[in-house]
């Protein structure tokens, strides 16, 4: 089991990737087994998963604060389509999507500590599904009150900003502390 407080901190970062678009829970079961098998198997595996992970944090950090970045909450005009359609093309995108992957390679393994509080494979089933808890509780609240967060948030273009550079902090930081990190 993990810490509390880690467990804790990989919550606070979930609730921030599922109100920032891209991340989700498609490839937690297999990034978890995947990021076990590795880890078990080859003992450099981790530090390659860490150097790689930041550099990828590092870019979509730069992506949401570069000049010319959009925020993901700009109002955009979209043409209609149905329901059907809709959940059609969320899906495969979400099947399809490798950088869910990359994502949950870059972030699972800062949080996961075996020693002496169990197996690899127990803490990223936990630290997934931790993921997934959250991810469903705040799209839940999302799709019930788009409309009014649409609004809200297209009539205020300094929180497009501030949001843009909230993110870009945040996947910096983790980044830099995943560099800064040692092997475990």
């Amino acid at each position: 089991m993990p810490e509390l407080a880690s467990l804790f901190a990989f919550a606070l970062i979930c609730l921030v990737m599922v109100l920032t678009p891209g991340p989700n829970m498609v490839y937690m079961f297999c990034a978890a087994l995947g990021i076990t098998a590795l880890v078990m198997a080859v003992p450099y595996v981790y530090d390659a998963l860490r150097l790689a992970g930041a550099l990828y944090l590092l870019y979509l950090a730069w992506q949401s604060v570069r000049p010319g970045g959009r925020s993901p909450f700009q109002v955009r005009d979209l043409p209609k389509d149905s329901p059907r359609k809709l959940f059609m093309m969320g899906f495969i995108t979400s099947l399809l999507n490798p950088k869910i992957a990359v994502m949950y390679l870059s972030l699972l393994p800062q949080f996961i500590a075996p020693e002496g509080h169990g197996s690899v494979l127990a803490h990223s089933l936990i630290l997934g599904t931790t993921q997934i808890i959250v991810s469903v509780s705040i799209n839940a609240l999302i799709v019930f009150m788009a409309g009014a967060i649409a609004v809200f948030l297209g009539e205020r273009p300094l929180w497009q900003v501030l949001q843009r550079w909230l993110m870009g902090t945040v996947l910096a930081g983790l980044a830099v502390r995943m560099l800064a990190e040692g092997r475990r």
